[in-house]
This record gives C-alpha cells, sequence and structure tokens, in this order.
C-alpha cells in the first residue's frame, strides 16, 4: 500500500478512540495551573530551556502560543517578542498566566480564553505559532491546519514521544488493557498528507508529574490520566503500590518530539 492510500488523520482519530481519551474540561486545568507554574514553568526548566534553544526567532516580532497553559513559553518570550499572544481553554491556567506575567511586568501579552475546536478567525496572525506539550487534540489535521494559517513565518509544535502518560505496568495493576495513545508519528505524517514536509528533533526533558512519594498523591495523578477508578481498581492499586519505591514509580524524564517548518500558504495545502 502506498503511504499516500493510508488516511493517517482518520488513523488518529481511531487511535484516540481505542485509547478512550476523552477531553478534558477546561475545569480539570484550572486545578492543575498552581501546581504546573510550579512544576514545569521555571525559566530554568530543561525541556523550555531545549525548546526555546530550537525556536528560530529570526524576523519575527509576535508569537502566537496556543495551550499557553501558565504562561510557560510566552512569558520566557516575552523580553524578545513585542507581540504575544498566549491562548488556552482554562481560564485558571490564564489566571496564574497573567498574574506571573505581572509579577514579571510582561504587560505586552495579551491572554485569550480559546480551544482547539473554537474559531480563531478574530485572532491575529503573528510571525511564530508554537504549541508547547498541547498538541493531544481531537483533530490533528484540524489542529495543525489552523496552527500553520496562524503563522506567517514558522510553527513549532511538540508531541509524545512514548504512547502513554500511565506505564502500562500501572495500567496492569489496575487490571486493565494497556491503552496507547497517538504519538508524533501520526502528527508528522498528517502535515505530509498536507503537503507540508516537517522537520523533527527530540527534546528530553523533566517529568512534571514524578512526584509519587505518597499513596495520595499517586493514586491523584493515576485519576488525572485514566480517569475515575472503581473501587476495586483503587484497592488493586493499593497494593501495588505498598511494594514499589514511590521514587522509582514514573520515569524522571519524559521524551517529547519537536516538529516544526516553515509556513505554508494556505493555497497550498493539500
Amino acid at each position: 500500500m502506498l503511504i499516500d492510500d493510508i488516511d493517517f488523520a482518520d488513523l488518529y482519530r481511531k487511535q484516540l478512540q481505542l485509547a478512550n481519551r476523552t477531553e478534558k474540561k477546561p475545569e480539570h486545568w484550572d486545578k492543575r495551573a498552581e501546581k504546573m507554574a510550579e512544576n514545569c514553568a521555571s525559566l530554568t526548566d530543561s525541556y523550555l530551556l531545549q525548546l526555546l534553544g530550537k525556536i528560530d526567532l529570526k524576523g519575527a516580532e509576535s508569537l502566537f502560543d496556543m495551550g499557553c497553559g501558565p504562561g510557560t513559553v510566552s512569558l520566557a518570550l516575552a523580553k524578545k517578542m513585542p507581540i504575544i499572544y498566549g491562548v488556552d481553554y482554562s481560564q485558571g491556567m490564564l489566571s496564574v498566566a497573567a498574574r506571573r506575567a505581572a509579577q514579571m511586568n510582561a504587560r505586552h501579552v495579551q491572554w485569550v480564553q480559546r480551544a482547539w475546536e473554537e474559531h480563531w478567525d478574530d485572532l491575529p496572525q503573528c510571525d511564530i505559532a508554537v504549541a508547547s506539550r498541547s498538541t493531544l487534540v481531537a483533530d490533528m489535521r484540524q489542529a495543525m491546519t489552523k496552527l500553520n494559517n496562524q503563522a506567517r513565518l514558522r510553527v513549532y509544535t511538540t508531541h509524545l514521544v512514548s504512547s502513554s502518560f500511565v506505564s502500562p505496568t500501572i495500567q496492569r495493576a489496575l487490571g486493565r488493557e494497556v491503552i496507547e495513545l497517538p504519538n508524533y508519528i501520526y502528527a508528522l505524517n498528517v502535515l505530509y498528507q498536507m503537503g507540508i514536509h516537517a522537520h523533527v528533533d527530540f527534546i528530553r526533558g523533566p517529568n512534571c508529574q514524578q512526584d509519587n512519594s505518597t499513596w495520595t498523591r499517586f493514586l491523584e495523578n493515576v485519576r488525572w490520566s485514566m480517569g475515575e477508578l472503581s473501587a476495586d481498581e483503587v484497592e488493586r492499586l493499593e497494593t501495588w503500590y505498598q511494594q514499589q519505591d514511590p521514587r522509582t514509580i514514573a520515569p524522571a524524564s519524559r521524551d517529547w518530539a519537536l516538529i516544526w517548518w516553515d509556513s505554508v500558504p494556505r493555497e497550498a495545502l493539500r
């Protein structure tokens, strides 16, 4: 079968369905905003430093940061970009980002509440578009098309290398089938079929959710990724947890694929 006969956008959607992946409500992220700002948004964070080192700002004066969270990328570039739009569907994330911006005196950053699936027609096109750790979307082709059209110069996105947020060992401990999420390969092939020949690089960063030091914290982490658990599953998981060294339950690092490309005119997209 020729690669062009494969609909990677459809395969992506089917893999999400197989994984029983459901979109988290904004309220879920609202509750995580403070913790994410504390653990993942430091200007000395390894992932962030690697990402910034790979973003070419030549000729760029404006940034569109989709899924901006607590302002991780937006505020890291605030001194280099006179125009920045940080966009997220979680008001809690935007509130934390705005507070951090005020503390940094980055008053030129504008925060916009918007989801991937909503219209962006009123949002201005920028030179650079970024989607950092926010690309596990319902429709990959639609998302990549919107990002491409939002950027005048270049687009930078990061995607999972591993196919799961929760290790297969933990999923088996729950008594569940191991489920796999679509990783970066799907996005790369979707872009190819759109007529975009993207570049791929890799970032090895610390795992922001590796704190499993207590049973309560570990259970919270698993529920966050796996959804609600039955009483039987909680019992199974606690029995398994008591037999582990909490320091080694989660890997210390998480790899991300950086996929970037020069923006393509709308009329040139397939």
